[in-house]
């Protein structure tokens, strides 16, 4: 079985990588710069921008980590997808539009526009500390994959490493049009493995209705808010801020074709990724049927195993394909914070456009390495995941405040919201649980963010530049 699945896995990787060799012509016609590479010279479509945007969503946290509540706490477990899904539509029906028409490469040189110099390097430093931790993540889930679906090939660090090369060989080889035509393949492969999964283990247990009627009686099953109000709340607050403030996410549409791609782009992303979390959630209500008694974490997995051997190859490789998906979008908008914030605005402005492009790939090759130590050291991944996220308040709170309220905007609110919501996050994890009064840090950060912004105004008078490039 384990020779199978390794060998469906095999193509998948020989289809990614032929894939990104066309991709990389397509980068070398967008142009030899920061945006050719990085941003697709601005020439993504809006089919291409869903499926990446699909792809950074759909990880591991939503396929095994949503297996994992699932087998304790039901179908809610699903919500946590269609969070992000409904964060996708919000951006796709009110912010994508104005975003693209900006023309803006990140958020932090949305903030240097309006807020000065110490509003885009507190911004960087923010984004960086999120997306690196994010893909860190996805390092020690695709390890996990490889090393529990397939232990005679991969110990957990060899799983680990073999999901650095092949993301990090697609982004090196093709930038931004690498990243986005293999998402196409990753989303496809997604669902082909979960829906496969779902349907075959359904289908063993007599359909819905037979996996409803072999449920103990102490198991949640199909409700819906057994996961907790607060907590499905919470997850609707995180991925709707999160979605207009995380350098990978709104990179998809800053290089879109127009505005009208980048919105489209969101909405079809969003629905893509509805159904996901609910359908990996089913797989978890199966293993309580199936394997009483396992770790939570095993539920998905050992279903899979259960399987014959191909479709058992077929679903790792999609659960696997969700983790290269997340992390190749992620280690993009990593790169473009650091080239175009960090090196073109303070260390060498003048580059020509092939030195931008080699920056680009030593910078990608550098945070690959760094992420990797990192994920060496990360213990769990949900809980890292949601908590470094809500660092995303403040940036969602800036950036709407800067693009549709501007006159209620100072030129320090910037800084000091972004730098209250850092401290209040830190101070929110190293409080005892006791002092914790509210049921996840997303409301105490949004609080602070709120009183931080406005509290501005009542000591600072000066009003912000423009965002746009001509200071118009």
């Amino acid at each position: 079985m384990h020779f199978i699945a390794l060998s469906v896995v095999a193509l998948y990787i020989v289809a990614l990588f032929a894939v990104t060799a066309w991709a990389r012509r397509l980068s070398q016609r967008s142009g030899s710069g920061l945006v050719g590479y990085l941003l697709a010279g601005r020439g993504l479509p809006a089919g291409v921008g869903a499926a990446l945007l699909a792809g950074l969503a759909v990880g591991g946290v939503s396929t095994i980590g949503t297996a994992e509540r699932a087998y304790t706490q039901g179908l809610g477990a699903g919500w946590f997808n269609a969070a992000w899904a409904a964060g996708a539509f919000v951006m796709g029906l009110f912010a994508a539009r104005r975003f693209r028409r900006i023309e803006i490469t990140t958020l932090p040189e949305l903030f240097e526009r309006s807020y000065g110099t110490a509003a885009r390097i507190l911004g960087v430093i923010g984004q960086l500390v999120v997306q690196l931790v994010i893909t860190s993540l996805q390092y020690v889930a695709g390890g996990a994959i490889l090393s529990s679906l397939m232990p005679e090939f991969f110990t957990l660090r060899m799983g680990m490493l073999v999901t650095a090369v092949v993301f990090v060989g697609i982004t090196l080889i093709g930038g931004f049009w690498a990243a986005g035509l293999t998402n196409v393949i990753n989303v496809a492969v997604i669902y082909g493995g979960i829906l496969l999964g779902a349907g075959l283990t359904l289908a063993k247990l007599g359909g819905l209705g037979g996996l409803a009627a072999r449920l103990p009686e102490s198991h949640p099953g199909f409700e819906l808010l057994a996961v907790g109000p607060a907590v499905v709340a919470a997850w609707f607050i995180v991925m709707i801020t999160q979605v207009h403030s995380t350098q990978a996410v709104i990179q998809i549409g800053f290089a879109t074709r127009d505005e009208r791609s980048a919105a489209r782009a969101y909405l079809l992303g969003g629905l893509l990724i509805l159904p996901v979390g609910f359908i990996s959630a089913v797989i978890g209500i199966s293993a309580a049927v199936l394997h009483p008694g396992i770790v939570a974490a095993e539920a998905l997995p050992r279903v899979v195993l259960d399987l014959s051997p191909f479709a058992a190859g077929l679903i790792l490789a999609g659960l696997w394909a969700a983790d290269v998906s997340t992390a190749s979008a992620l280690l993009m908008g990593s790169a473009t914070l650091v080239c175009n914030d960090l090196v073109k605005r303070f260390i060498a402005p003048h580059l020509d456009p092939r030195r931008e492009q080699q920056v680009c790939r030593a910078t990608i090759l550098g945070l690959s390495v760094a992420t990797f130590v990192l994920a060496l050291t990360v213990e769990g991944i949900l809980k890292t995941l949601m908590v470094g996220l809500t660092l995303a308040t403040a940036y969602t709170l800036i950036v709407l405040m800067t693009l549709f309220a501007p006159r209620l905007c100072r030129r320090s609110s910037a800084s000091w919201t972004l730098a209250t919501t850092m401290i209040a996050l830190a101070a929110w994890q190293l409080a005892p649980p006791a002092w914790r009064l509210l049921p996840h840090p997303i409301y105490f950060t949004w609080i602070v963010s709120l009183v931080t912004f406005f509290g501005v105004s009542l000591f600072d008078r000066r009003p912000i530049g423009s965002a746009s490039p001509a200071g118009t």
